[in-house]
């Protein structure tokens, strides 16, 4: 995995990650209860910014109404925007269903860029000879946010990952990027901006992403100030320094070490030095770096404080390019309630499962299988720590009659393609022809692309059409909870999908909902994390 150039590590290239800004309530403001309505009042305005403390994207409304105000579209306009999606729509995943509650699941891109594009980022990049040269996404996690807000997980991909890039186009100057395949994903950041990143993570795994955080350089930095430190662990001590060059820089004794500003970023991007020297370490560094900032940030008495959580509010604003959709102070708080909602315990963070390149030499592609099992699972919202409550019960059999078979239209699509397979050829043909034999003589196969499904489904527009859906269902031994209501369809749509990529008898497949092995998932609670250090490399 190790990768020499210019966008190597050190001096030789960057990486960086977006601390995710997450809490809890804080602690105790320390006040007594004070008995007059004055004093009360103090100690519920401690409270409410105690509760601002739960996340570094907490705003703290200073002073008059006035210059509350003021002070609020300040930090609005400290945000940087960027369009969420530049992909084409056949390239886009399908948004969630709700669950029975009518919750739908959240998630959200976390991309570290390597950019430099400005003095500082230069200086702490390194590499002079790539100023101002595209920028690179060389830190990606999804964050996945469950739909009843109870757990979340984190997927980090390798930067080298081999990936199709779809085309993209570029908001700001038009001009279009054609597809790719079989690129470093790392690539889809300089192809318009962030949006082809996620126009990226949305062809390879079908998971409908909502929003996008970007970060830099100085922005992991000033962060890592802001916050006061973060505690890491390293089972000898560290230099990141090798006699070729190569190297964050990061010197370290074994133990823990709180590590803030310019120090936590050589943790971010430390390659040489842990385990095997490579990306997937670096990844696992990654990890506990977060783990242990959610952990700080909620328990850390001092965020109560005013001042302090003013600078966190600017540098976190300055620090954050995002999409529209969280282009406010007040969105970023309203996500910020809902990330805290989840206990610490039921954070799982995750590496996307990959193996080595058979055709590339140092590039990495996804696991097949496992790579496949993970993405469904955060698609389908099953927790990655294997905690979920499973809810029981038989699909309800629709109130409206089906019409008769030779009255239903079926459009028959092919879905059958995954990360790591391409659809297999003409399933939509086979199957419409197959329902045609069994009296659906009204079933027509749909030609047109359209974005892979793990498991055969089929959607209907409206209540009148359920029991259509559900008819077709039965005649070809397709379960009814595979039956599902959807506002993208005009029609009763069979979509077959990776489950059935032969022959015209559908087996369903026992579901198998434990997270891979090779996934090497870490539980955010976990204190005894303690990143391996590579011998060539202690002092």
């Amino acid at each position: 995995m190790a990768r020499s150039g210019v966008r190597g590590e050190g001096p030789a290239a960057g990486d960086t990650m977006f601390p995710r800004p997450r809490g809890g309530d804080g602690a105790d403001d320390g006040a007594g209860r004070g008995k007059s309505r004055p004093h009360g009042d103090r100690r519920r305005r401690r409270r409410r910014a105690l509760r601002w403390s739960a996340t570094v994207l907490a705003v703290v409304i200073l002073g008059t109404a006035g210059a509350g105000y003021l002070y609020y579209q300040h930090l609005n306009a400290n945000l940087k925007k960027d369009e969420l999606n530049l992909g084409d729509a056949k390239d886009r995943a399908r948004k969630p269903k709700a669950n029975a509650a009518g919750q739908t699941p959240l998630n959200i891109l976390l991309i570290g860029s390597d950019a430099r594009d400005s003095e500082e980022n230069q200086k702490l990049g390194g590499a002079k000879d790539t100023f101002n040269t595209a920028p690179r996404a060389d830190v990606q996690m999804l964050l996945h946010l469950s739909a009843d807000r109870t757990n979340m997980s984190v997927v980090s991909m390798p930067r080298d990952t081999l990936v199709d890039i779809p085309r993209c186009t570029d908001p700001g100057t038009g001009k279009v990027y054609g597809a790719l395949t079989s690129t470093i994903t790392n690539d889809s950041l300089g192809r318009g901006g962030p949006g082809c990143t996620v126009a990226t993570w949305e062809k390879l795994t079908n998971i409908h992403i909502d929003h996008f955080m970007m970060i830099d350089f100085a922005g992991v930095v000033s962060m890592a100030d802001a916050i006061g430190g973060v505690p890491v662990c390293v089972d000898a001590d560290i230099y990141s320094k090798s006699s070729d060059g190569h190297g964050s820089g990061l010197k370290l004794k074994k133990g823990t070490t709180y590590v803030k500003g310019v120090q936590a970023l050589e943790w971010l991007r430390t390659r040489y030095g842990f385990e095997d020297n490579t990306d997937i370490a670096r990844a696992k560094a990654q990890h506990q770096y977060m783990n242990a900032m959610v952990r700080q940030l909620r328990e850390n008495a001092t965020l109560g404080n005013p001042n302090r959580l003013r600078n966190l509010a600017e540098t976190a604003t300055s620090a954050l390019t995002v999409d529209d959709g969280l282009g406010s102070v007040a969105k970023l708080y309203d996500l910020s309630k809902e990330l805290k909602k989840v206990p610490t315990k039921r954070i799982t963070m995750t590496t996307m499962p990959w193996q080595y390149s058979a055709t590339n030499s140092g590039r990495v592609v996804p696991k097949p299988g496992d790579a496949d099992k993970l993405f469904r699972l955060v698609r389908e919202d099953i927790a990655l720590d294997g905690k979920d409550k499973k809810e029981s019960g038989a699909t309800a059999e629709s109130t409206d009659p089906a019409a008769a078979d030779d009255r239903i239209a079926v459009q028959v699509q092919n879905g059958t393609r995954s990360s790591t397979r391409s659809a297999a050829t003409g399933r939509a043909h086979t199957i419409a022809e197959l329902l045609a034999g069994r009296g659906f003589t009204e079933a027509k196969a749909d030609s047109s692309a359209v974005p892979g499904e793990e498991k055969t489904v089929i959607r209907y527009p409206s209540a009148d059409l359920e029991g259509d859906a559900q008819r077709v269902a039965k005649a070809l031994g397709i379960p009814e909870s595979s039956v599902e209501r959807s506002a993208d369809t005009d029609g009763v749509t069979l979509v077959v999908g990776a489950d059935w990529r032969s022959g015209t008898k559908y087996t369903a497949a026992k579901d198998d909902d434990t997270t891979p092995e090779s996934a090497q998932a870490i539980n955010g609670s976990d204190e005894k994390q303690c990143m391996h250090v590579n011998p060539g490399y202690t002092w």
